[in-house]
């Protein structure tokens, strides 16, 4: 497939929002229990990193904006394992670790929780 002349060159995603209601309290799930590492806070906004990816967990000034985000899927090495350490941490997980679809050289995994502000989110793996 070729690309357009006029493409802007979009390579990776850069940032993703996360619309929150209490930055506090989303600050302690994503640094406490998942592990992100924190990278700095400014006013209402609180910059998470993610591998290549920067989150930005923040409130919503207007309106348009106030409402719950997408499913972020977060890539684990060993799902089972990061399961048993998130729910030690108090995540509570709508279902256990199970297969989503089995692949030429691997099974991709799943398993789905919301952070405490009622956003879904999930681990993803790929098990050889």
């Amino acid at each position: 497939m070729s690309t357009p002349a006029t493409a802007p060159g979009i390579s990776k995603i850069g940032q993703i929002a996360i619309v929150v209601e209490n930055v506090d309290r989303a600050v302690a799930f994503y640094r406490d229990t998942l592990g992100l590492p924190f990278l700095f806070r400014a006013g209402d906004l609180a910059f998470f990193q993610c591998g290549e990816t920067r989150l930005m967990i923040g409130g919503a000034a207007e309106a348009e904006f106030r409402h719950p985000g997408s499913i972020l899927y977060f890539f684990v090495p060993d799902i089972k394992a990061a399961h048993a350490q998130m729910k030690a941490r108090g995540t509570e997980f709508r279902d256990e670790p199970h297969m989503i679809a089995r692949m030429p050289d691997h099974e991709l995994w799943m398993t789905f929780f919301k952070d405490g502000e009622g956003n879904t989110l999930a681990l993803m793996s790929e098990v050889r």
